[in-house]
């Protein structure tokens, strides 16, 4: 599959900064050699977007997969050689949490803020269009840390002299980015690159290779997703005025802004990796895709479904039943269960497998590689004797791809052409603009379709998902906001704001009180997760603070609401 995306990040070598002494002799001075006067802030684009997009190995297992992208109802945690069952990510964990979500979205700040002392007014390596491209920058890095855990640092987060930092609110964090967002939409102008001379930005940037303009329409972008987010929020009185200068200003339109000469790979140096490096580099990581967006997909008869994901292993399954323990009081629970699992998927018995039972075991038969089956989200380990992980769709090889191996990866989603059309189709029934969504949302599908090198078919549309026609509105949002958070697959950061702003796709709002079958237990009592915790360390580091922003948001555990979702 061709590699297109509107938005990417690929980890080249992080171009690092030359320096001189005076200690040299001339004799020994490199002709070639840069001087201090080569320096440029080109040198430190490529390492901010490096680390925002494509983090290291940690972040992306102890974050991204164990996490956000399970949350978002977009993958499931497979069970092939380990231990893994729903407890893992759905149960609060301060090791993952704080190593994999806290640490590195905290942390990100003093690099971010770093860049932005040197080329902001008055800074060393000042340039007023790298510092444009900062602010964007700055927009999506705090979008994503105050949706993972609310209330947050912003307003004196870089202040130098406040090494206490007050945590905001959500409204006064969303009113600062779209100020932000402004600012740098004024900055480019009209403007083209960055940098001139030796400076000009170029192959350092490896989103949009230096194009300004692509830069201020995902400022717009940004800009009308924070609008989105915010509507009808306590307080808000913003969003109306946001979405409609977002959308008049321009927001990425056209797929001919994607990095089409996306590298086969991903060079490790400096610690990044790719998704498929955690699939293959940790035992047990292989998650599955989940029932709920197979479901989707096939319900719909959408043509990514084989794009997206792979057909189930499959073959003969011999399950032993239990003979003692609690499994034996579980049996008819569990049997009951799977046989749902396989109806709801659309199998059809006898057809598409078989089903033999007997007192001491269970026998199920299906074609190898022929049928596509989504894992339930939050199993509990209860049932792993009862569904093999050979019973499930892995996510496509692209997903999968380990890095250095000479074949395509798929890259990071930031925000995607067919994001921003969705968007506007949104904005308009919501009343936050003006024009007709529906051909807004047919302009998203064929954009989103395009990732997959895909289109709209005739089956798809005929089963009304192609387009909003004869829908009510609350119709029309829903099919809005189911594609996109098909758009968003990979990027479980946004999927999962997708679903706690919408409440859709209803697949991926999970709420159980059957421990059997889901993991349950602790904080979160079977409840759909609402945010992370805040790292422990923030407690002894920041105590007064942070308890603050716990007494005004709320109890800090994963199932708090957050001001966007209330």
């Amino acid at each position: 599959m061709k590699n297109k995306i509107l938005i990417i990040c690929s980890s080249f070598l992080i171009a690092t900064m030359l320096s001189c002494t005076d200690d040299f002799n001339e004799i020994n001075t490199q002709p070639d050699a840069l001087s201090t006067d080569d320096i440029s802030a080109k040198f430190f684009v490529t390492n901010i977007q490096q680390k925002l997009l494509r983090p290291t190995l940690i972040p992306l297992w102890f974050g991204d997969v164990i996490q956000p992208d399970q949350f978002s109802g977009q993958t499931a945690n497979g069970w092939a050689g380990s231990d893994w069952d729903g407890d893992l990510g759905w149960l609060y964990n301060s090791t993952y949490q704080d190593l994999g979500s806290w640490d590195w979205l905290a942390g990100y700040n003093s690099d971010l803020t770093s860049y932005m002392n040197n080329v902001k007014p008055g800074g060393t390596l000042e340039d007023e269009m790298y510092y444009a491209l900062g602010l964007v920058m700055k927009g999506f890095y705090y979008q994503q840390y105050t949706e993972a855990f609310g209330m947050i640092p912003f307003t004196e987060a870089s202040d130098p002299n406040i090494t206490l930092p007050k945590y905001d609110d959500q409204l006064t964090i969303y009113k600062g980015i779209i100020a932000d967002l402004d600012e740098a939409i004024a900055i480019i102008g009209s403007g083209t690159e960055a940098g001139s001379g030796f400076g000009i930005l170029r192959e350092n940037d490896v989103i949009f290779g230096g194009d300004m303009q692509k830069w201020k329409q995902l400022a717009n972008s940004l800009k009308l997703r924070i609008a989105l987010r915010a509507h009808d929020g306590v307080g808000e009185d913003f969003s109306a005025t946001a979405a409609t200068e977002a959308i008049a200003s321009g927001v990425l339109a056209d797929l001919d802004a994607m990095f089409e000469g996306y590298a086969d790979e991903t060079n490790i140096w400096g610690g990044s990796s790719s998704y498929g490096d955690v699939w293959h580099n940790f035992a047990g990581s292989q998650w599955k895709t989940t029932e709920a967006l197979i479901n989707i997909l096939k319900t719909s008869d959408d043509p990514r479904l084989s794009k997206m994901t792979k057909p189930a292993v499959g073959g003969t399954m011999t399950i032993t039943k239990p003979v003692a323990g609690q499994g034996v009081a579980l049996i008819d629970t569990h049997v009951a269960y799977v046989k749902s699992m396989l109806d709801l998927s659309g199998l059809i018995l006898d057809t598409d497998y078989t089903w033999v039972e007997t007192a001491t075991d269970l026998t199920i038969t299906m074609p190898e590689n022929t049928n596509f089956i989504g894992m339930p989200s939050r199993l509990s380990g209860k049932l792993k004797a009862y569904m093999p992980d050979y019973m499930f769709s892995d996510p496509a090889d692209i997903i999968t791809q380990k890095t250095n191996e000479g074949k395509p990866l798929f890259p990071t989603v930031l925000m995607t052409s067919a994001d921003s059309h969705f968007m506007i189709a949104e904005a308009i029934v919501k009343g936050l603009a003006t024009g007709d969504a529906d051909t807004y949302y047919q302009l998203g599908l064929e954009k989103a379709m395009a990732i997959w090198d895909t289109a709209p078919t005739s089956e798809f549309s005929a089963v009304n998902m192609g387009s909003l026609a004869g829908s009510t509105d609350e119709e029309k949002l829903e099919k809005i906001a189911t594609q996109r958070w098909l758009a968003n697959y990979t990027n479980g950061y946004e999927g999962w704001s997708i679903v706690r702003d919408t409440g859709y796709p209803t697949a991926c709002v999970i709420t159980s009180d059957n421990n059997d079958i889901v993991s349950f237990g602790g904080e979160n009592n079977g409840l759909q997760i609402q945010r992370l915790k805040y790292g422990t360390g923030t407690y002894s580091s920041n105590g007064a603070n942070v308890n603050a922003a716990v007494s005004a948001q709320g109890a800090d555990n994963m199932t708090t609401k957050l001001w966007f979702a209330k």
